[in-house]
Protein backbone atom coordinates (compact mmCIF):
# COMPACT_ATOMS: atom_id res chain seq x y z
CA UNK A 1 0.00 0.00 0.00
CA UNK A 2 1.26 3.24 -0.55
CA UNK A 3 1.79 5.81 1.51
CA UNK A 4 0.83 9.64 1.54
CA UNK A 5 4.42 10.82 0.90
CA UNK A 6 4.29 8.33 -2.49
CA UNK A 7 1.13 10.12 -3.65
CA UNK A 8 1.08 12.44 -6.68
CA UNK A 9 -0.65 15.30 -5.03
CA UNK A 10 2.15 15.24 -2.11
CA UNK A 11 4.78 14.95 -4.26
CA UNK A 12 3.60 18.18 -6.60
CA UNK A 13 2.82 20.02 -3.08
CA UNK A 14 6.93 19.05 -2.15
CA UNK A 15 7.69 20.62 -6.03
CA UNK A 16 6.04 23.69 -5.18
CA UNK A 17 7.47 24.09 -2.08
CA UNK A 18 10.78 23.88 -3.27
CA UNK A 19 10.22 25.41 -5.97
CA UNK A 20 8.93 28.58 -3.74
CA UNK A 21 11.89 27.90 -1.24
CA UNK A 22 13.99 28.59 -4.49
CA UNK A 23 13.25 31.39 -5.33
CA UNK A 24 12.91 33.05 -2.18
CA UNK A 25 16.54 32.50 -2.05
CA UNK A 26 17.31 33.90 -5.27
CA UNK A 27 15.39 36.70 -4.56
CA UNK A 28 17.69 37.14 -1.24
CA UNK A 29 20.74 36.41 -2.90
CA UNK A 30 19.55 39.83 -5.82
CA UNK A 31 18.93 41.52 -2.38
CA UNK A 32 22.39 41.17 -1.03
CA UNK A 33 23.66 42.33 -3.97
CA UNK A 34 21.38 45.26 -4.68
CA UNK A 35 22.47 46.05 -1.06
CA UNK A 36 25.92 46.97 -1.89
CA UNK A 37 25.31 49.12 -4.29
CA UNK A 38 27.11 51.91 -2.01
CA UNK A 39 29.60 50.69 -1.21
CA UNK A 40 31.72 48.00 1.21
CA UNK A 41 29.33 47.04 3.92
CA UNK A 42 30.14 44.95 7.02
CA UNK A 43 27.84 41.57 7.62
CA UNK A 44 25.87 43.57 10.88
CA UNK A 45 25.07 46.05 8.38
CA UNK A 46 24.06 44.03 5.61
CA UNK A 47 21.74 41.08 7.97
CA UNK A 48 20.28 44.36 9.57
CA UNK A 49 19.47 46.31 5.98
CA UNK A 50 17.88 43.18 4.91
CA UNK A 51 16.30 42.18 8.28
CA UNK A 52 17.74 38.60 8.08
CA UNK A 53 20.10 36.56 10.86
CA UNK A 54 23.36 37.28 10.37
CA UNK A 55 23.80 33.50 9.51
CA UNK A 56 21.80 33.27 6.75
CA UNK A 57 23.37 36.30 5.51
CA UNK A 58 26.85 35.32 5.82
CA UNK A 59 25.62 32.22 4.01
CA UNK A 60 24.01 33.92 1.49
CA UNK A 61 26.90 36.32 0.57
CA UNK A 62 29.22 33.65 0.42
CA UNK A 63 27.52 31.50 -2.49
CA UNK A 64 27.49 35.29 -3.75
CA UNK A 65 31.49 35.54 -3.22
CA UNK A 66 32.50 31.87 -4.26
CA UNK A 67 30.28 32.87 -7.77
CA UNK A 68 32.47 35.99 -7.98
CA UNK A 69 28.91 38.00 -7.92
CA UNK A 70 30.77 39.69 -4.68
CA UNK A 71 34.32 40.39 -2.95
CA UNK A 72 35.14 40.17 0.84
CA UNK A 73 37.53 43.10 1.54
CA UNK A 74 38.60 42.32 5.30
CA UNK A 75 37.63 45.16 7.68
CA UNK A 76 35.84 46.43 4.94
CA UNK A 77 33.03 44.18 3.71
CA UNK A 78 31.30 42.87 0.91
CA UNK A 79 31.51 44.79 -2.17
CA UNK A 80 30.79 44.20 -6.12
CA UNK A 81 32.85 41.33 -7.62
CA UNK A 82 34.44 40.80 -11.00
CA UNK A 83 31.53 39.09 -12.52
CA UNK A 84 29.11 42.13 -12.15
CA UNK A 85 31.72 43.85 -13.44
CA UNK A 86 32.23 41.24 -16.61
CA UNK A 87 28.40 41.32 -16.89
CA UNK A 88 27.79 44.92 -16.75
CA UNK A 89 30.27 45.00 -19.72
CA UNK A 90 28.66 42.41 -21.93
CA UNK A 91 25.29 43.93 -21.28
CA UNK A 92 26.28 47.11 -22.33
CA UNK A 93 28.08 45.83 -25.35
CA UNK A 94 24.62 43.82 -26.38
CA UNK A 95 22.61 47.32 -25.53
CA UNK A 96 21.89 48.85 -29.18
CA UNK A 97 19.93 52.09 -29.18
CA UNK A 98 18.02 51.71 -32.54
CA UNK A 99 16.99 48.55 -31.07
CA UNK A 100 15.62 49.62 -28.21
CA UNK A 101 14.18 52.37 -29.07
CA UNK A 102 12.07 51.35 -32.66
CA UNK A 103 9.24 49.73 -30.51
CA UNK A 104 9.03 53.23 -28.71
CA UNK A 105 9.66 55.28 -31.71
CA UNK A 106 6.52 53.73 -33.85
CA UNK A 107 4.50 53.54 -31.27
CA UNK A 108 4.98 57.56 -30.95
CA UNK A 109 4.77 57.87 -35.24
CA UNK A 110 2.01 55.91 -34.89
CA UNK A 111 0.19 57.61 -32.27
CA UNK A 112 1.57 61.20 -32.78
CA UNK A 113 0.91 60.77 -36.98
CA UNK A 114 4.39 62.75 -37.18
CA UNK A 115 7.88 61.85 -38.50
CA UNK A 116 10.30 60.67 -35.43
CA UNK A 117 13.22 60.79 -35.64
CA UNK A 118 16.70 59.12 -33.32
CA UNK A 119 19.74 60.07 -32.98
CA UNK A 120 23.25 60.21 -31.36
CA UNK A 121 26.39 63.09 -30.99
CA UNK A 122 29.02 62.18 -33.26
CA UNK A 123 32.00 64.28 -32.72
CA UNK A 124 30.35 67.79 -33.43
CA UNK A 125 27.27 66.95 -34.93
CA UNK A 126 23.73 65.06 -34.85
CA UNK A 127 24.07 61.48 -36.70
CA UNK A 128 20.52 60.46 -37.50
CA UNK A 129 20.32 56.79 -36.67
CA UNK A 130 16.82 56.24 -37.58
CA UNK A 131 13.85 57.48 -38.70
CA UNK A 132 9.89 56.42 -38.68
CA UNK A 133 7.95 58.66 -41.38
CA UNK A 134 4.38 59.92 -40.13
CA UNK A 135 1.30 59.24 -41.93
CA UNK A 136 0.92 63.01 -42.86
CA UNK A 137 1.98 63.78 -46.62
CA UNK A 138 4.61 66.42 -45.02
CA UNK A 139 8.30 66.18 -46.74
CA UNK A 140 10.58 66.29 -44.07
CA UNK A 141 14.74 66.55 -45.47
CA UNK A 142 16.82 64.45 -43.24
CA UNK A 143 17.66 60.62 -43.80
CA UNK A 144 19.54 57.96 -41.45
CA UNK A 145 23.41 58.66 -41.99
CA UNK A 146 22.59 62.52 -42.01
CA UNK A 147 25.31 64.72 -39.91
CA UNK A 148 22.92 67.94 -38.62
CA UNK A 149 24.05 71.15 -36.52
CA UNK A 150 23.38 70.38 -33.07
CA UNK A 151 22.35 74.19 -32.38
CA UNK A 152 20.03 74.41 -35.48
CA UNK A 153 18.00 70.61 -34.61
CA UNK A 154 15.25 70.04 -31.66
CA UNK A 155 16.98 66.36 -31.54
CA UNK A 156 20.78 68.35 -31.57
CA UNK A 157 19.98 70.92 -28.80
CA UNK A 158 18.43 68.06 -26.35
CA UNK A 159 21.97 66.37 -26.97
CA UNK A 160 23.23 69.03 -25.60
CA UNK A 161 20.99 69.74 -22.26
CA UNK A 162 23.84 68.78 -19.84
CA UNK A 163 26.28 70.64 -21.46
CA UNK A 164 28.16 73.73 -20.09
CA UNK A 165 27.54 77.41 -21.92
CA UNK A 166 31.05 77.92 -23.06
CA UNK A 167 30.17 74.42 -24.66
CA UNK A 168 26.98 75.90 -25.93
CA UNK A 169 28.68 79.16 -27.57
CA UNK A 170 31.58 76.84 -29.06
CA UNK A 171 28.99 74.70 -31.08
CA UNK A 172 26.98 77.96 -31.63
CA UNK A 173 29.33 79.82 -33.48
CA UNK A 174 31.01 76.49 -34.87
CA UNK A 175 27.65 75.93 -36.43
CA UNK A 176 27.43 79.48 -38.19
CA UNK A 177 30.75 79.32 -39.40
CA UNK A 178 29.98 75.84 -41.29
CA UNK A 179 26.45 77.06 -42.68
CA UNK A 180 23.87 76.75 -40.07
CA UNK A 181 21.51 78.87 -40.20
CA UNK A 182 22.16 82.70 -38.94
CA UNK A 183 20.76 82.80 -35.29
CA UNK A 184 20.75 84.96 -32.72
CA UNK A 185 23.00 83.62 -29.65
CA UNK A 186 21.30 85.93 -26.85
CA UNK A 187 17.87 84.70 -28.32
CA UNK A 188 18.94 81.09 -28.60
CA UNK A 189 20.24 81.29 -25.22
CA UNK A 190 18.02 82.32 -23.20
CA UNK A 191 15.12 79.54 -25.09
CA UNK A 192 18.12 76.40 -24.06
CA UNK A 193 18.26 77.36 -20.24
CA UNK A 194 14.18 77.02 -20.70
CA UNK A 195 14.82 74.29 -22.31
CA UNK A 196 16.88 72.86 -19.75
CA UNK A 197 13.87 73.56 -16.97
CA UNK A 198 11.32 71.97 -19.19
CA UNK A 199 13.75 68.92 -20.13
CA UNK A 200 12.94 69.26 -23.62
CA UNK A 201 13.81 71.17 -26.76
CA UNK A 202 11.72 72.57 -30.02
CA UNK A 203 12.83 73.42 -33.54
CA UNK A 204 11.21 76.33 -34.57
CA UNK A 205 11.93 76.16 -38.07
CA UNK A 206 15.87 76.76 -37.35
CA UNK A 207 17.22 74.05 -39.15
CA UNK A 208 14.52 73.62 -42.19
CA UNK A 209 11.96 76.12 -43.33
CA UNK A 210 8.37 75.50 -42.35
CA UNK A 211 9.63 72.36 -39.80
CA UNK A 212 9.02 72.11 -36.35
CA UNK A 213 9.99 69.79 -33.89
CA UNK A 214 9.70 68.64 -29.81
CA UNK A 215 12.54 66.49 -28.82
CA UNK A 216 13.88 64.78 -25.60
CA UNK A 217 17.39 62.99 -24.58
CA UNK A 218 17.83 59.49 -24.07
CA UNK A 219 20.04 58.65 -20.83
CA UNK A 220 22.04 55.53 -20.01
CA UNK A 221 22.91 53.19 -17.07
CA UNK A 222 24.86 55.97 -15.86
CA UNK A 223 22.53 58.81 -16.69
CA UNK A 224 24.44 60.68 -18.91
CA UNK A 225 22.63 61.60 -22.65
CA UNK A 226 23.08 58.87 -24.77
CA UNK A 227 21.11 59.77 -27.42
CA UNK A 228 17.83 61.85 -28.19
CA UNK A 229 14.78 61.62 -29.94
CA UNK A 230 12.18 64.56 -31.98
CA UNK A 231 8.97 64.14 -33.25
CA UNK A 232 8.61 66.37 -36.44
CA UNK A 233 5.99 68.05 -38.66
CA UNK A 234 5.61 70.53 -40.95
CA UNK A 235 4.96 74.02 -38.49
CA UNK A 236 0.91 73.84 -39.91
CA UNK A 237 0.55 71.14 -37.65
CA UNK A 238 3.19 72.26 -34.71
CA UNK A 239 1.31 75.21 -33.49
CA UNK A 240 2.92 76.48 -30.04
CA UNK A 241 -0.31 75.06 -28.35
CA UNK A 242 0.46 71.19 -29.60
CA UNK A 243 4.02 71.41 -29.42
CA UNK A 244 3.18 72.01 -25.65
CA UNK A 245 0.73 69.30 -25.72
CA UNK A 246 3.22 66.65 -27.05
CA UNK A 247 5.50 67.45 -24.76
CA UNK A 248 4.41 65.05 -22.27
CA UNK A 249 4.27 62.17 -25.17
CA UNK A 250 7.74 62.81 -25.99
CA UNK A 251 9.13 63.35 -22.73
CA UNK A 252 7.30 59.86 -21.76
CA UNK A 253 8.36 58.62 -24.98
CA UNK A 254 12.30 59.23 -23.74
CA UNK A 255 11.88 57.81 -20.42
CA UNK A 256 11.06 54.39 -21.47
CA UNK A 257 13.90 54.35 -23.89
CA UNK A 258 15.89 55.44 -20.94
CA UNK A 259 14.62 52.76 -19.03
CA UNK A 260 15.28 49.89 -21.63
CA UNK A 261 18.90 51.34 -21.94
CA UNK A 262 19.39 50.64 -17.95
CA UNK A 263 18.65 54.47 -16.53
CA UNK A 264 17.36 54.09 -13.22
CA UNK A 265 16.70 57.35 -10.90
CA UNK A 266 17.05 55.46 -8.42
CA UNK A 267 21.02 54.50 -9.26
CA UNK A 268 21.99 58.07 -10.86
CA UNK A 269 19.81 61.02 -8.60
CA UNK A 270 18.98 62.19 -12.18
CA UNK A 271 15.31 62.84 -13.53
CA UNK A 272 15.87 61.74 -17.14
CA UNK A 273 15.29 62.71 -19.77
CA UNK A 274 16.30 66.02 -18.15
CA UNK A 275 19.32 67.97 -17.81
CA UNK A 276 20.59 71.50 -16.67
CA UNK A 277 23.24 73.48 -18.24
CA UNK A 278 25.86 74.26 -16.45
CA UNK A 279 26.26 77.61 -16.00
Amino acid sequence: MASNADLPETRVRKGEAKAQAGSQTLLRGLDVIEAVVDGPIGLAELAARLDLTRSTTHRLATALVERRYLSFVPRLGYQFGPKLLELGFQAQQQTDIVQVARPHLEALAASTEDTVHLGMLDRDRALYLDKIPGRRRVEINSRVGDRHPLTATGLGKALLLDASEGEWERLFQLDRASGAPPADYGVWLKRMHGYVDAGRTFDLEENEDLIRCVAAPIRGAGGAIVGAMSVSSAAQYMADARMTALTAEVLETARAISSDMGWSPENTGRAAPRGRGRR
